[in-house]
């Protein structure tokens, strides 16, 4: 079965700094029909106009990836880590027992484009850690590259729930597929161009539930940049 939820049928809320889409429901944005999906609870689009960002602010037991997708990001939190994110790094952030951080763009001309996502975590109460790695664009060229795991293998930044996230490059007519095992389900977010999924069409920044099938089957309409959820 697959659920698509349209770029259109968003979420979206402008702040003049801040423009934001929500896939699912958040801060003013409440739609009871999409809450989130297994442990996927957010992912906003989110653009920063130049010399502006999230000033200081709490989280405390969520799992926070972020994506930049275009720009750079200065990430400054209480832990002590201040670093800059950039296309091609993930970033994340278990806020376990409680963090403050800010997220800045220090560019003067250049907007920042990326992707915020929240995963709830298997436990409540951790310790709050912060990691973030790049993974170059041919490790991705034509492949699933697992970027984010409960285990951390072959590189991937280390999550706090079973949820593994796979990210691809694909040219035009290029085809991936990922199996689901009996009981996981995936999300699929286009980030880039057009492809299709299991016989249905995604446009740029459409997502996707997938769930009771036995694969996840994406096939590039463009080039493509495109992540993939497989979720407990």
């Amino acid at each position: 079965m697959i659920t698509i939820r349209r770029s259109t049928e968003r979420g979206h809320a402008d702040h003049g700094w801040l423009d934001t889409r929500h896939t699912f429901s958040f801060a003013d944005y409440y739609d009871p029909e999409h809450m989130g999906f297994r442990a996927l609870r957010v992912i906003n689009e989110d653009r920063v106009k130049p010399s502006m960002g999230f000033g200081t602010h709490p989280h405390r037991d969520m799992e926070i990836i972020s994506y930049v997708i275009e720009g750079a990001l200065e990430h400054r939190d209480s832990m002590g880590n201040g670093t800059v994110i950039r296309p091609g790094e993930v970033q994340r952030m278990s806020a376990g027992t409680g963090i403050t951080h800010s997220e800045f763009n220090h560019s003067a001309d250049e907007p920042v484009h990326f992707l915020q996502i929240w995963l709830l975590p298997n436990a409540k109460g951790i310790t709050p850690s912060y990691e973030q790695t790049y993974f170059p664009d041919e490790e991705k060229r034509g492949r699933l590259r697992l970027v984010a795991s409960p285990d951390g293998r072959n590189g991937s930044v280390t999550i706090h729930q079973d949820a593994f996230l796979y990210d691809a490059r694909l040219d035009s007519g290029e085809e991936v597929a990922h199996p689901l095992t009996q009981g996981r389900h995936a999300w699929v977010q286009v980030v880039k161009g057009s492809v299709d999924l299991n016989g249905h069409t995604l446009h740029e920044s459409d997502g996707a539930a997938v769930s009771a099938e036995d694969e996840v089957r994406i096939s590039a309409k463009t080039g493509t940049e495109v992540l993939v959820f497989d979720l407990g």
